[in-house]
């Protein structure tokens, strides 16, 4: 088992906490209490359950979790630029690594899945 602060999935996640925290903390402030706020826990999340996904023995339950976390984070985040609560720069930094965390995730949901049910 690596340790999840080396794993190439945490390292992008962590990326996608530094441009989040930069993004929001221009929003006027009752929507960065309601909505910056909900992006960067969100995304808090996400690294807590790539470091449990890596801990556990079954790790498909954290990964499904995971991918939920990240649907929510860029919705959040759509929302944000649509409504010009941060720039259209730092949604599409913030979109390109969700998207590889997605696209790391499904792979390793892909690889913890096969033993079971493979022969």
């Amino acid at each position: 088992m690596a340790i999840h602060t080396q794993l190439p999935i945490y390292k992008v996640a962590y990326d996608l906490l530094v441009v989040v925290t930069s993004a929001v903390k221009n929003m006027p402030r009752d929507l960065k209490r309601n909505i910056g706020e909900k992006i960067g826990s969100e995304v808090t999340e996400i690294t807590v359950l790539i470091f449990r996904a890596n801990a556990a023995q079954d790790k498909e339950l954290y990964l499904v979790k995971l991918l939920e976390r990240l649907q929510v984070a860029e919705l959040l985040l759509r929302l944000s630029m649509d409504m010009r609560l941060i720039s259209k720069q730092a949604y599409a930094a913030a979109v390109e690594k969700t998207t590889s965390i997605g696209k790391q995730a499904n792979g390793w949901r892909r690889a913890a899945i096969r033993p079971h049910h493979g022969g």
